[in-house]
């Protein structure tokens, strides 16, 4: 049963821990998944191993902010497939969305498809009420970077979706590990 502070978390955006779960935290494995990319075929976070992932959540495809960010990553994508890090774009939309968001935008890495939310919970990434809808469910700005044996080394939460990360500091440390 959720409680009115739990409600009004909600209601608020970034939600700490749904259902009692725990964050992730750096040092953590890194949960395992495997979402539709927008070819609407499976990727796994194992597909990667033994390289240096960047999840960057964002909370919908053609949202402005969202575009900025993974506009951003795609500037930085030469600098971070010369670290060998890969970037993996994650949001609530659906693959044909996806796959028009990276068309329009000229994104050469992978968005994937959270639908059921799973990852995005499994990540404490949710975000409630985006657009002041409530109850709608989606991705917040969240960049969680993952080191070649599958541990989070950073995790980088905004205070609200219309935040960005630092970029060359997720860019410096993706190189560094």
């Amino acid at each position: 049963m959720l409680t009115a502070s739990t409600l009004l978390e909600l209601r608020n955006g970034y939600t700490p821990g749904l259902s009692g779960r725990t964050m992730v935290n750096i040092g953590d494995t890194a949960p395992a998944f495997t979402l539709k990319n927008t070819e609407k075929s499976d990727v796994s976070l194992a597909d990667y191993s033994g390289q240096t992932v960047i999840l960057a959540f964002y909370p919908g495809a053609f949202t402005g902010v969202c575009d900025k960010e993974m506009c951003a990553f795609q500037d930085n994508l030469g600098k971070l497939n010369s670290a060998n890090a890969t970037v993996l774009g994650i949001s609530v939309d659906s693959p044909w969305a996806n796959a028009e968001f990276a068309r329009k935008y000229n994104l050469e890495f992978t968005l994937l498809s959270d639908l059921d939310r799973d990852v995005v919970k499994a990540y404490d990434a949710a975000f409630v009420g985006l657009g002041g809808i409530e109850g709608y469910m989606c991705a917040n700005r969240v960049v969680v970077v993952i080191d070649k044996s599958g541990v989070i080394q950073h995790r980088w939460v905004a205070e609200n979706p219309g935040v960005e990360p630092d970029y060359d500091a997720v860019v410096a440390l993706a190189a560094s590990l």
